[in-house]
C-alpha cells in the first residue's frame, strides 16, 4: 500500500473516530430529554392507546387484570352514544366558524397595521396581543360577568332599544357568545404572524402593481394571498389544534350547557375520565386525534405552496 494510501485512512479513521465521538456527545445531551420524554409522554400515550380497547374503569385499577379487551367495540360504542355525537357537532361548530373568522379579523388587523397604520403602531400590537398572554380563566370569568342577562354587553344593547338575550344560557346564543370570546383572545397570536408574513412581501411588488393600475382587491387576491400562502398554513393549523381542543370556555363559563349545547369532546372526554369510564375516554382521545390529523392534512392540501 502506498503512503498516499496509508495516509488516506488514518485520516479517515479519525473523521469516523471524530464523528462517534460528536454522536456521543449529542446523545449524551439528548439522553435526559429522552428519557423525561419516554417516562412522562410516551409511556402515557401508549398506555392510553392500549386503554381505548378496553372496558378499564376506575374500579379496575387495584386489579387491573379484571380488564377485558374489547377491541373495536369501543369506539362503536362511543359513535352510538348521543352525547358524543353532539360534542362532535359542537367541535365543528366552533371550528368550523371560529377558524376563519379568526384569521378573517387577524389578517385585516394585520393589513391595517402593515400599511394602514402608521401613528402608534407599537400601541396598537401590543393593544391585539395582550388578550393572549392573559389568563384563560381570568379571561373567561370577565366575559361570563359582560355575557350575563344583567351584564355590561345588555346593558349597552338596551341603551338602543335592543333586549339583549340570555347569552350563556340560550341554547343557540351560547356558542356564539364563546366563538366571539375565542377570537378575541387568539386574535392577537395570529395578527403577529400574519403581519410578519406581510412584511417579507417586497413593496416594489405592490408598487409595481399600483403604477399598472391594478386595484387594491386585486393586489389583494393575486399578490398578498398566493405570497401569504405559507404564512396562512401555518395560522391555520395552529389555531385549529387549540380550536379543536377548546375546553377552558365551556368549563368555566357553561359546564357544557345548556343541554349540552357547548359540550366539546374535550369536555366529553374529561366528563369521562371524571366517571372513572377510563376506555370510553381514551378512546374519545383518539378519536380527536383523528380528527386533528385530518383536518392538518386538508389544511396542507388547500394552502401549501403551488411552486
Amino acid at each position: 500500500m502506498s503512503v498516499a494510501h496509508q495516509s488516506s485512512a488514518k485520516v479517515n479513521r479519525r473523521a469516523s473516530k471524530g464523528a462517534r465521538r460528536q454522536a456521543l456527545v449529542a446523545w449524551g445531551f439528548a439522553l435526559p430529554f429522552m428519557i423525561f420524554f419516554g417516562i412522562f409522554m410516551l409511556i402515557p400515550i401508549l398506555s392510553s392507546f392500549a386503554m381505548s380497547f378496553t372496558d378499564f374503569r376506575a374500579s379496575d385499577v387495584q386489579d387491573p387484570f379484571a380488564v377485558t379487551f374489547v377491541g373495536l367495540d369501543q369506539y362503536i360504542q362511543l359513535f352510538r352514544d348521543p352525547q358524543f355525537i353532539k360534542s362532535l357537532g359542537v367541535t365543528f361548530y366552533f371550528v368550523l366558524v371560529g377558524i376563519p373568522l379568526t384569521m378573517a379579523v387577524a389578517l385585516l388587523l394585520a393589513l391595517a397595521l402593515n400599511t394602514g397604520i402608521s401613528r402608534l403602531r407599537s400601541v396598537y400590537r401590543v393593544g391585539f396581543y395582550l388578550p393572549v398572554v392573559a389568563s384563560i380563566v381570568a379571561v373567561a370569568v370577565v366575559w361570563r360577568f359582560l355575557l350575563q342577562d344583567d351584564g355590561i354587553i345588555n346593558a349597552a344593547l338596551s341603551f338602543v332599544g335592543i333586549d339583549g338575550p340570555n347569552w350563556l344560557n340560550d341554547t343557540f346564543w351560547a356558542m356564539p357568545a364563546l366563538i366571539v370570546m375565542a377570537v378575541w383572545r387568539n386574535v392577537g397570536t395570529l395578527m403577529i404572524i400574519f403581519l410578519a408574513g406581510l412584511q417579507t412581501i417586497a413593496p416594489e411588488m405592490r408598487e409595481a402593481s399600483a403604477l399598472d393600475g391594478v386595484s387594491i382587491w386585486q393586489r389583494f387576491i393575486h399578490i398578498t394571498l398566493p405570497l401569504m400562502r405559507p404564512t396562512l398554513l401555518l395560522g391555520a393549523i395552529l389555531i385549529s389544534v387549540g380550536y379543536l381542543q377548546f375546553f377552558e370556555e365551556p368549563f368555566i363559563m357553561t359546564n357544557g350547557g345548556p343541554l349540552d349545547s357547548t359540550l366539546s369532546v374535550t369536555y366529553f372526554v374529561y366528563n369521562e375520565f371524571g366517571f372513572g369510564n377510563y376506555g370510553t375516554a381514551s378512546a374519545g382521545s383518539y378519536v380527536l386525534f383523528v380528527v386533528i390529523a385530518l383536518l392538518a392534512f386538508a389544511q396542507f392540501r388547500v394552502l401549501r405552496s403551488k411552486d
